[in-house]
C-alpha cells in the first residue's frame, strides 16, 4: 500500500527493456541517455550517473571542498551522510561536519546565521526524509542558499527524493523544478526512491564539475564495466512515475488529513509538505507490529515497513510513503486500514 508497491525480481526486472542499449564503464548507451535525461528535467548543463549515492554526494562535496581550500560542510543533524554512511565524508575525504540546528526541526537561515566559520559547501536535504519529508517555504529555501553564497561557500542538494518536493514548490510559490534546481550548484537525486528503480542516482551540476567527479567516480571504484542494467531501470522508472507526483501530493493530503482525525494517530508534518509522511501510532511496538502482519495475512495488504522509530514504549513512527500502490486504495479504505491497527493496541 505505501509507495510504489512490491519490489519482486519480475517487477524490477520488467523496468529494464529488452532494446537496451549498453555501457562501456559508464560511456554510451542508455547511461549517456539517462544521463541527458536528468540534466534536461533539472536544467542543468551535464549529468553522471552513480551507482550509489553514498559515493556520488562524497565525490561532489570532495570537489567543492578542494575548490575552496575548506574542510567544513554545513548539514542538519539528521543528514544522510552522518547517520548513515559510517561518516566516510570525514574518513575517506577528510571533510568536517558542521551540523546545524537541533534534530528534531527543519534546517533554518536563521539558525545557519550562527555559524561563525568558513565552510566549503552547505548540504540542504529536500524533502527532509527524518522529519516527515518537510520543506521550508520557497523564500526560506533561497535565504540558506543566498547564506552559502554570501559565505563563498557551494550550494549542494540531497535530492534523493527531489521528485516529492517538486508539488510543493509548484503548489504554494509556482516554482519548477528547473527553478529548484537552478538555486543549487549541485543537485544528487535518487532513482530507487520514489521513482522504484533498481538502484543508482545522477549527480547534475556545470560540464566542469561533472568532468571531474567522473575521476571520482573511478577512484570510488564507481567505474564498473556495464551500468546499462541499473541506468535502464532508472530511466524507464523516471519517464514512467517522473511526472506522477502532483498526483501523489495531493492524495498524500487527502489521507493525511483523515488520519489526523483518528485517535491515536498523529502525522508529521501537518499539513504535509510532500507525498511521504511520518504517522505516529499509539502502540507497542510488539502489538502495532502483530496487527500490521494480521491485516498483510488476511487481506493481502503491506502497509509499510516499521517502526521507522519507537519515541517510547507506547509510541511508534511509520513513515509512509504515497506511490502506485497506495494511488488502488480510496481514502476511506485507508483510514480503516490504520483503524485496524489501533483496534488491538488499545486492547
Amino acid at each position: 500500500m505505501s509507495g510504489s508497491g512490491g519490489r519482486d525480481v519480475a517487477t524490477l526486472l520488467a523496468t529494464i527493456p529488452p532494446d537496451t542499449q549498453t555501457d562501456v564503464y559508464g560511456n554510451g548507451g542508455v547511461v549517456e541517455e539517462l544521463e541527458k535525461e536528468v540534466a534536461r528535467r533539472l536544467g542543468k548543463e551535464s549529468a553522471l550517473f552513480f551507482i550509489t549515492g553514498t559515493m556520488a554526494q562524497q565525490a561532489v562535496l570532495r570537489i567543492h571542498a578542494d575548490r575552496g581550500n575548506r574542510t567544513g560542510v554545513v548539514f542538519h543533524p539528521k543528514c544522510h551522510l552522518d547517520v548513515r554512511e559510517e561518516h566516510a565524508y570525514e574518513r575517506l575525504h577528510g571533510l568536517v561536519a558542521v551540523t546545524c540546528g537541533p534534530a528534531n526541526q527543519p534546517l533554518t537561515s536563521a539558525q545557519l546565521a550562527t555559524i561563525g566559520e568558513p565552510v566549503a559547501a552547505v548540504l540542504i536535504e529536500l524533502p527532509q526524509r527524518d522529519l516527515g519529508g518537510t520543506l521550508p517555504e520557497w523564500s526560506e529555501l533561497v535565504a540558506q542558499v543566498q547564506w552559502a553564497r554570501d559565505g563563498g561557500a557551494a550550494a549542494h542538494m540531497d535530492g534523493a527524493r527531489l521528485w516529492e518536493a517538486a508539488p510543493y514548490y509548484q503548489a504554494t510559490a509556482s516554482k519548477s523544478l528547473v527553478d529548484i534546481a537552478d538555486l543549487f550548484d549541485t543537485v544528487y537525486v535518487s532513482f530507487y526512491k520514489g521513482l522504484g528503480a533498481i538502484a543508482g542516482c545522477c549527480v547534475a551540476g556545470d560540464r566542469e564539475t561533472i568532468e571531474e567527479l567522473k575521476l571520482w567516480r573511478i577512484r570510488h571504484g564507481g567505474r564498473a564495466f556495464g551500468l546499462w542494467p541499473y541506468a535502464a531501470s532508472a530511466l524507464s522508472s523516471l519517464r514512467l512515475r517522473g511526472d506522477r507526483f502532483t498526483g501523489y501530493y495531493e492524495r498524500a493530503q487527502k489521507i493525511a488529513r483523515v488520519l489526523q482525525r483518528i485517535d491515536g494517530i498523529e502525522i508529521l508534518p501537518f499539513p504535509v509538505q510532500s507525498p511521504m509522511m511520518h504517522v505516529r501510532v499509539s502502540g507497542t511496538v510488539d502489538a502495532v507490529q502483530a496487527r500490521m502482519l494480521d491485516v498483510a495475512r488476511k487481506e493481502g495488504i503491506w502497509m509499510f515497513g516499521g517502526p521507522y522509530d519507537t519515541e517510547g514504549p507506547k509510541l511508534q513512527r511509520f513513515e509512509f510513503n504515497v506511490g502506485d500502490a497506495t494511488m488502488e486504495f480510496s481514502i476511506k479504505e485507508i483510514g480503516l486500514l490504520f483503524e485496524r491497527i489501533l483496534t488491538t493496541t488499545r486492547r
